[in-house]
Parts: structure tokens; C-alpha cells; sequence
């Protein structure tokens, strides 16, 4: 091996090395079971904005019980619905592990007039009087950061929670009072 191919190498690790330091454990849809679905491409690339939502189901703090919650709400927006797939880009379970939805590049159904804009995130559960788990919380403002070093969300984003897109008391009183304090938070859509 050349000096320079060997440099290369080196500077190539390091820099993956660097993004996945940021990002969570992210679960494949391979890996929680989802059905097969087929979405449409994310029109504005990097996404400007990240909308964060709760799921207004169970909570789950096992990888077990969290793959079950994804394919429970998978079925739910495809089976009542009508959607394509679950509507969420990504879903953070309390494990502190990050669930592959639609994904990075693909227009979510979670929130009407930004859907084709945007990240859509949340964590499973309900957070109306009480706030995510400490694991969920980093999880999901990893998973952000994350989003931001491989160039699916843009570097000057805004976060905004789901009640800021349309008529919802979701992400939750709790959580949204909560991610208000979060970076980006952007209190004036």
C-alpha cells in the first residue's frame, strides 16, 4: 500500500468513526419485521426541518417489546390508515435505540404541511405528564446530530414538535415543554 492510499485509509476511518460516535443504535426495518412498503423520495434534500411527536401508545424499554410497538404502528398507519408505511422517519423506543421507519430521503405522513420538508421522529409512548427516559432523550437528539453528519438534515434546521404543524396535543404537554429546551428549537413556525 502507498503513503497515500494508507493516509486515505486512516482519514476514512476516522471520519466514520466520527459519525457513528454520533449516531445511535439505529434498528433496520430488516431487524424489527417490517412489511414491505414503497415511499416516496424526500423532495427537499437535506431536510429544514425535524418534527418531533409521541406515539400515544405504550411505552417500551426492551428491543423485543419496542419491535413489537414498530410493527403495531406500522399495521395501524398502513391496515386504518391507508398510508404506504408508518408514517415516522424514525422512532426511539426508552432502550435509547433509534428504529428505522420510512428512513433518511423518504416523505413521511406525520405531519400535513411538512411531511414533504421534513424528518419525522418520536419516541414510543405517551409524554403528557411525564418526559421520555433519559436513554430516549439522548437517543433521539443523537439521532439528530446523526441526521445532520450524513446530510439528511440540514445544519441550520428547526425542530418544531407535531402541535406546531397542525391541530394535535401531541408530542405531549411534558415532552413538548421539554424538547422547547432542545437545540434548534424553533418556538415562532
Amino acid at each position: 500500500m502507498n503513503k497515500f492510499a494508507a493516509v486515505l485509509l486512516v482519514a476514512s476511518v476516522a471520519c466514520l468513526a466520527s459519525v457513528s460516535a454520533q449516531c445511535p443504535r439505529i434498528v433496520t426495518r430488516a431487524q424489527w419485521g417490517a412489511r414491505a412498503a414503497s415511499t416516496a423520495q424526500l423532495p427537499i434534500r437535506p431536510a429544514p426541518w425535524v418534527v418531533m411527536h409521541h406515539t400515544a401508545g405504550a411505552h417500551c424499554t426492551t428491543d423485543a417489546a419496542c419491535a413489537t410497538q414498530m410493527r403495531n404502528i406500522q399495521n395501524f398507519h398502513m391496515n386504518s390508515n391507508g398510508w404506504a408505511d408508518i408514517g415516522y422517519n424514525f422512532l426511539v423506543g426508552e432502550n435509547g435505540a433509534a428504529y428505522e421507519g420510512r428512513g433518511w430521503g423518504r416523505q413521511g405522513a406525520h405531519a400535513p404541511g411538512y411531511n414533504d420538508r421534513s424528518v419525522g421522529m418520536g419516541v414510543m409512548g405517551t409524554f403528557t405528564n411525564g418526559i421520555p427516559n433519559a436513554a430516549a432523550r439522548n437517543a433521539a437528539q443523537q439521532l439528530i446530530s446523526c441526521g445532520v453528519s450524513l446530510g439528511h438534515i440540514a445544519s441550520n434546521y428547526w425542530l418544531i414538535g407535531h402541535r406546531q404543524a397542525v391541530a394535535t396535543a401531541c408530542p405531549g404537554n411534558a415532552f413538548f415543554n421539554e424538547i422547547r429546551n432542545w437545540p434548534r428549537f424553533n418556538p415562532n413556525v
